[in-house]
This record gives C-alpha cells, sequence and structure tokens, in this order.
C-alpha cells in the first residue's frame, strides 16, 4: 500500500482553510427565501428574530409590504433610515405595497410562525395589520388588484399572475380554518366573507369558448371581469401556467358546489386538449449570444414529455408568443432573443395535477 506525506506545514494551512471556511460558512446571512422554509423550531432562533425585526421594518403604515426585498440581508442603522425614506418616496418601488410576487401573504406567514414560538405581540400585531391590508385591498366584487393602493394602468387588474391572487385566497383560507388561533373572530368573520366572493368572481371569469368552460386569463378587467392584457408580451389569452393554481384551489374546497365541479372539470378537459405531446425545449449553449445560450423548439414525438404554453390564444388555442413589441406571434422563434429566453413560455405545469389529483378528487366527491 503506498504512504502519503505531507509536510506539517500544508496540513496546517490546510486545517486553517477549512476553519476558516466554517467560520465564513456560519456568518453568510441567510436569504429570505431559506428563511421562509425553515423548521419550526427555528422560529423562535435569534437569527428568525433579528428577520422578523426587519420584516417589521420594511411593513407600510397601511399593513402591506413591498415586492422583490431580501427581508432578511442585514441593515445597518443607515439602510433603516434610506428605507423609511425610500416609503415615503412616489417615485420608488419601496413605497408601494403589493400582493405580487408573494409580497404581504409571505412576510405574514413568516411573523406567525415567528410569534408562535416567542409570543412576541409585536409581530402579532404586525400579522394583524397585514391580514386588514389584504381584507381592504379587495374589491367589492371579490377579486384583488396587483397593487393597493391602487396603480394606474394593468396593475388594476384583478391579477391572477404569478400567483397573486391565489395566494391571499390561500393565507385567508388558513385564517378561516384556524391555522392561526391568535386571530380574533371578527377578522376571521371578514376572511370567510372576503374568500366566499373571492371564489364567486373566479367562477364568473372562468372563460367560456363556445359555451364550454375552459380555465382563465392572468388577468381579469376589474369591471367587465374579461380577459385583460398586461405587461407588452402578456397578451389577452388562456393561461397554461396561472390557471393551474386556481384549479388546485378550487380541488381543495370540501364539498364542492356543482358549480365548481364545473368549474375543475372544464378546466382539467382543456388541459387536456391543449397538452403538447410531441415538442421539447432545448437550451442551444452558445458563447456568442448575450446569456450564453438559446432556447429552441424541437419537434421529438418519440421522446418528448407532456408541454404546456404559458399562453394560448382564445378560440383556436394555438400557443402565442410575443415580446416588448407587442405582436402576437405564433412562433417561440420570431420573438426577440431576450424574451425568447427571460421568460418561461413552456411548463409543465399542470401535469401533476392532471395525472395524480385530479383522480383522487373524483374518487373522493364521486365525480363522474
Amino acid at each position: 500500500m503506498t504512504k502519503y506525506f505531507f509536510p506539517q506545514a500544508l496540513i496546517v494551512l490546510v486545517s486553517a482553510l477549512f476553519s476558516l471556511y466554517k467560520v465564513n460558512a456560519q456568518d453568510t446571512p441567510m436569504t429570505w427565501r431559506q428563511a421562509l422554509r425553515q423548521e419550526a423550531d427555528w422560529y423562535g432562533s435569534p437569527e428568525a428574530l433579528r428577520i422578523a425585526d426587519q420584516v417589521l421594518i420594511y411593513q407600510h403604515p397601511n399593513g402591506g409590504w413591498a415586492k422583490n426585498v431580501d427581508m432578511a440581508a442585514p441593515l445597518d442603522a443607515a439602510q433603516i433610515k434610506a428605507i423609511k425614506q425610500e416609503q415615503s418616496n412616489p417615485d420608488s418601488d419601496l413605497s408601494e405595497t403589493t400582493i405580487d410576487n408573494g409580497a404581504t401573504h409571505t412576510e405574514m406567514r413568516f411573523l406567525a410562525r415567528v410569534y408562535e414560538r416567542t409570543g412576541e405581540k409585536k409581530y402579532k400585531k404586525a400579522f394583524l395589520k397585514g391580514l386588514d391590508y389584504l381584507l381592504e385591498a379587495q374589491y367589492d366584487n371579490g377579486g384583488w388588484p396587483q397593487f393597493y393602493p391602487l396603480k394606474k394602468g394593468y396593475y388594476e387588474n384583478i391579477t391572477f399572475n404569478d400567483g397573486a391572487m391565489m395566494g391571499v385566497m390561500w393565507q385567508l383560507r388558513q385564517v378561516v380554518d384556524g391555522a392561526y388561533d391568535f386571530v380574533d373572530p371578527t377578522r376571521i368573520k371578514r376572511a370567510k366573507e372576503a374568500i366566499d366572493k373571492g371564489l364567486e368572481v373566479i367562477l364568473k371569469m372562468q372563460v367560456k369558448v363556445n359555451a364550454e368552460l375552459t380555465v382563465w386569463c392572468a388577468q381579469h378587467d376589474p369591471v367587465t371581469l374579461a380577459p385583460a392584457k398586461a405587461r407588452a408580451y402578456e397578451h389577452i389569452s388562456l393561461s397554461g401556467s396561472e390557471s393551474v393554481g386556481i384549479l388546485k384551489y378550487l380541488m381543495s374546497i370540501d364539498n364542492p358546489s356543482p358549480e365548481v365541479i364545473a368549474a375543475v372539470k372544464g378546466a382539467v378537459a382543456w388541459f387536456e386538449k391543449v397538452k403538447l405531446t410531441d415538442v421539447r425545449i432545448i437550451r442551444k449553449e452558445d458563447d456568442t449570444l448575450p446569456r450564453g445560450f438559446d432556447k429552441l423548439v424541437a419537434f421529438d414525438p418519440m421522446n418528448a414529455e407532456p408541454l404546456w404554453a404559458r399562453f394560448y390564444e382564445i378560440g383556436t388555442n394555438y400557443p402565442i408568443f410575443s415580446d416588448r413589441r407587442s405582436i402576437v406571434l405564433y412562433s417561440l422563434s420570431e420573438i426577440s432573443y431576450e424574451r425568447r429566453v427571460g421568460y418561461r413560455w413552456f411548463g409543465s405545469w399542470p401535469q401533476q395535477t392532471l395525472v395524480e389529483d385530479y383522480p383522487k378528487w373524483c374518487e373522493k366527491w364521486g365525480v363522474q
């Protein structure tokens, strides 16, 4: 057997480097995404309390939060002062409160976990303030806008995009179902009324084509409830992505009404109808391109797994694509490189729901 001998100096150096690595790893701040995925006991730790206190700093007086903020990134006194200034600056993103990209209901869940482990009333107070914000932000017809107070433009639409409205519906359902035993009966009653109205408007907004129920647009007009346009590349369409979140919510309802059953069956039938079974999305590496790769659609009926397009044209069920020129196109290759690789145009979003969850749902509720 061969023996290896290492100079003592090398051993000392390696040991020192390893120790330094461990220290740095321990000192690396947790990200907000990581903070949301910890075991229950962690939410009583000093690190959890540090982050919770920062979540309080970011909360607006109206009870909501801005989006796309790493709540866990350590703040010093100067940064805290700057945050307060930005919140009062109408030209700053930090001045806007929203339910987009998980904002507000995500912070509420974090604070609830910390409160349940610590009993610190300031976290409970902030949670309830966030709950009041969600209830106040709801339209009379049951939908939620992307921003509240209202922001002019497509932001006023009832927004399913990126799970906005459904994130709120799930949060309020948890309140109603008793997940937060510190919420008072009056707020629970208001939350129940809110999700009932939300369900009612969801059923009204489900798009019918030739008298058949299909799915939903990523956003709907707050007055007419018709499918609505959002960003330049997000046209009026049927959503192969956002509609999945709505479908999952409907399937989670106990003792579903005939209207809910019809909505679920209609959506599932549509997803089956528009499923793509003969194409694959290929990432083609290319160092000459700005991001080092391109995305191509390849015809491959032998090896392709089920895919769905992000957007489908209403009436034809053709997948549609677009870019910042806001022109509806029917091929991924026709849109600009920046949007082609910078947006998720295809996915397997409803696959598990169709294959696993829907059959169980039908069996549970005796749906034929």
